[in-house]
């Protein structure tokens, strides 16, 4: 299977991600069939386990998305695991130091780039039999979260590290960090002042930045200043925007019945 994250970004086109946080895949099905071009998993803060994120990649496989992961944290146990089970792409959160994110690296990696046990015992299903191993280091990208002040101070050390594809912002937490409200799409001078050395950074180095956005008015406006990947919010809270907009187009056209 194509990592069509990759394609996408050597084409020089925009990866529009999807985000599952509901363990069903029933909805990572529906998910998978909307036009995303990725889908990723959140075992942090979703719903999500394990098993959960392999029976959503089992819904999305007949699909042409790129499974990808949220790890819950930069450990080589789950990060290994989530390979094992097929995903294409990890995103690490609270990645602040080159050090952390010279280990997710290593975690990533079979030798010699790093210390990936080998056991595909799924992903080894995506190609030939014995061939996934020749390939994964290439194929399979290590994103890492910046998402604090610590992590903006460490950016271009951390930009610099060989091996990552590119970085993934957490708006929400990297305003936290900051002093700020959390929240998704962000308009603070010092936030945007942040996006955009961070833009520069990853374009000197060939470098894909992400980005969590809250919808699709988000996702524009952070395709214009230059992410390479936009997120739009999750499953979840797309199924619950979309029902409250039609509960309350339905009372206010009730006529005052409903």
């Amino acid at each position: 299977m194509a990592n069509k994250v990759k394609q996408l970004w050597a084409d020089g086109k925009v990866v529009v991600n999807g985000w599952l946080a509901i363990p069903s895949g029933f909805s990572a099905e529906v998910m998978a069939q909307c036009g995303f071009d990725s889908v990723t998993v959140d075992i942090q803060h979703g719903l999500q386990d394990y098993q959960s994120m392999v029976t959503c990649f089992q819904a999305m496989q007949a699909h042409p998305v790129t499974p990808m992961v949220r790890v819950p944290w930069n450990e080589p146990g789950i990060i290994g695991k989530v390979l094992d089970g097929g995903a294409y792409g990890v995103i690490c959160p609270m990645v602040n130091t080159k050090e952390e994110a010279e280990n997710f690296v290593q975690y990533c990696k079979y030798p010699p780039r790093g210390t990936r046990s080998n056991g595909p015992i799924r992903a080894g299903l995506y190609g030939s039999s014995g061939n996934y191993q020749a390939t994964a280091n290439d194929e399979t990208l290590c994103i890492p979260m910046i998402e604090t002040r610590t992590a903006v101070e460490n950016m271009e050390a951390i930009l610099d590290v060989e091996g990552i594809a590119g970085v993934y912002i957490g708006p929400s937490d990297l305003g936290f960090s900051y002093g700020l409200v959390p929240k998704l799409d962000r308009d603070e001078p010092e936030i945007l002042k942040i996006y955009d050395k961070l833009l520069k950074e990853c374009d000197k180095r060939g470098l894909y930045p992400g980005i969590h956005c809250s919808g699709p008015e988000g996702a524009a406006r952070n395709i214009a200043l230059g992410f390479k990947l936009v997120t739009l919010l999750n499953d979840s809270g797309i199924m619950a925007i979309g029902a409250r907009s039609w509960v309350a187009e339905t009372r206010k056209n009730s006529g005052g019945k409903a």
